[in-house]
């Protein structure tokens, strides 16, 4: 939860950022590599973090392959065999971190920690329901910062809340509970069991008969059972009841629902001319599902996080409050969703949001790869038949190799009119790929889908493909484990893997295909 703890106080105290030391990993050393380590990212998001700090990059001050590294991190550095592709993850990172920058978070609920100390933050007690956000908030905040507006809770920076929840403890100060106190006088809701006593011993006993003067005042007579809420002043007090009906109650509905998927998470910021929604697949499987976002009257887009592209969504359907939309995740995929442009009818059955790729080519000729002698791969060029796993190939060079292949192939093409994106699909490559088509670079691969758009660079006739791939460090130290000391290529202070160590899938995997969509 100190994500969630972090990404609150900044909340709570108007700040905007919301840095963390992210990608600190366990295990052995050079099995990390980007989209091993989406998922985990990508739910951090979700937590409120918007200023990624890689961990760790090591200084490397020789030549010695792959050098220096911890026992913690993953390998950000120089040597490690994927780091000329890492501008394809840090592309994405820096569009997330642009994205979940914008505007404010969008929370329904505030959770109170409590004054107990130490104390770095609370418990969501009750658990909220899905599709719901929350912060924590503390009693400086709550007394310092809070007011009420049209029954929400109001920070001096916007941000806002309709409920505020109170821990099931026993104490609080009573300058703490007279601010609550007049805050549901003013209009605003709050939910929980009250205090019995103050925590401190200052103006004992008077503060603890100031606490049971305002419990009787806010409580009423409520018991948490048959009697659940009490009115005071222009506002309300809740104990002993659901939260989801709480939240019912006060007509607060879910801000993102789906049906069927349990699997994916999100995270709502807004804007004066927008909603932006991030949601992220956590799962190892592709989503076919359709989503409920709580804003009307807004066209829905989606704008990749991957490739930067942005496209109107024009399958959607408005309903009183919320718009639902069909969506698609791949594995592990994470994308927004806008809304920022002014619709007034509904869109659903008129165009579909993900239409039929049309597949223009196979690639299934023979591969030409071409490995790096200084990284102790084959002199010449290889001929692959078929596009298998490095470490399935019968020359031990190939089997124990680490570092990038380029695998050249060409392919004869009718390229479709204007208006079509074309993609290079490469079905899956082990650990991260760039591309170029007739020489042109066009961008890389890292995580599902598995593709490239190579629509300007695609030309009718022939083209040439030439993918680079990169695997991990682990192949080569396997291999070097079962050489004596003098004859290794390789050097680290800190190398887990021993012969009979299992080598890790390397090389593009396929199928490769180059496919239209027209949208």
């Amino acid at each position: 939860m100190e994500n969630r703890a972090a990404s609150s106080a900044a909340h709570i105290y108007g700040k905007n950022k919301v840095s963390a030391e992210s990608f600190t990993s366990g295990g052995k050393a050079f099995t990390k590599y980007p989209a091993d380590i989406k998922q985990r990212g990508d739910r951090f998001f979700t937590e409120g973090i918007n200023n990624t700090l890689l961990h760790v990059y090591i200084h490397q001050p020789d030549e010695r392959l792959p050098g220096v590294n911890a026992t913690f991190g993953t390998e950000f550095n120089r040597h490690n065999t994927w780091f000329d592709y890492l501008d394809l993850f840090t592309s994405y990172l820096k569009r997330c971190n642009f994205m979940l920058q914008q505007g404010r978070y969008v929370a329904d609920v505030a959770y109170f920690i409590g004054e107990d100390v130490p104390k770095m933050t609370g418990i969501a007690n009750p658990p909220l329901p899905k599709g719901y956000s929350f912060d924590y908030i503390n009693g400086e905040v709550i007394r310092e910062r809070l007011t009420v507006k049209n029954g929400r809770l109001f920070l001096p920076d916007g941000m806002n809340y309709r409920l505020l929840v109170l821990p099931k403890l026993e104490t609080m100060r009573p300058e703490l509970l007279e601010k609550i106190r007049d805050l549901v006088r003013e209009g605003a809701t709050i939910m929980g069991p009250p205090p019995n006593r103050s925590p401190s011993l200052e103006n004992y006993p008077v503060a603890d008969q100031r606490i049971q003067r305002i419990v009787g005042e806010l409580w009423g007579d409520i018991n948490g059972t048959t009697i659940t809420s009490h009115k005071f002043g222009n506002g309300l007090v809740l104990h002993g009841v659901d939260l989801s009906k709480a939240l019912n109650n006060l007509k607060i509905t879910p801000d993102y629902r789906v049906g069927g998927v349990d699997s994916t998470l999100f995270i709502h910021r807004s804007t004066p001319n927008a909603d932006i929604y991030y949601l992220s697949n956590q799962q190892n499987r592709p989503l076919d599902f359709a989503a409920e976002f709580r804003v009307v009257g807004r066209q829905p887009e989606i704008w990749d996080p991957i490739d930067g592209t942005m496209r109107l969504l024009p399958q959607f359907e408005q309903k009183k409050e919320s718009t639902s939309v069909a969506l698609k995740l791949d594995r592990f995929q994470s994308t927004f969703i806008v809304f920022r442009k002014t619709v007034t009818e509904n869109r659903s059955g008129k165009a579909l949001n993900y239409p039929k790729e049309i597949t223009l080519a196979k690639i299934d000729k023979p591969w030409k790869v071409t490995f790096d002698p200084k990284m102790s791969g084959p002199e010449e060029p290889v001929m692959f038949d078929q596009l298998i796993d490095w470490g399935h190939h019968p020359n031990e060079q190939i089997k124990y190799y680490s570092g990038t292949a380029v695998y050249t192939n060409s392919v004869s093409i009718r390229k479709p009119s204007d208006g079509h994106r074309i993609y290079l699909n490469l079905g899956e490559a082990n650990v991260i790929a760039k591309v170029k088509v007739n020489g042109v670079a066009v961008g890389g691969a890292w995580t599902a889908p598995w593709r490239t758009e190579i629509t300007k660079a695609l030309r009718s006739g022939n083209n040439v493909l030439e993918i680079s791939v990169a695997n991990t460090w682990v192949n080569r130290l396997i291999g070097d484990s079962m050489l004596p000391i003098e004859e290794r290529r390789t050097w680290a202070n800190d190398n887990p893997h021993q012969p009979k160590s299992i080598l890790e899938p390397s090389g593009l995997k396929g199928p490769v295909t180059i496919t239209a969509v027209y949208y």
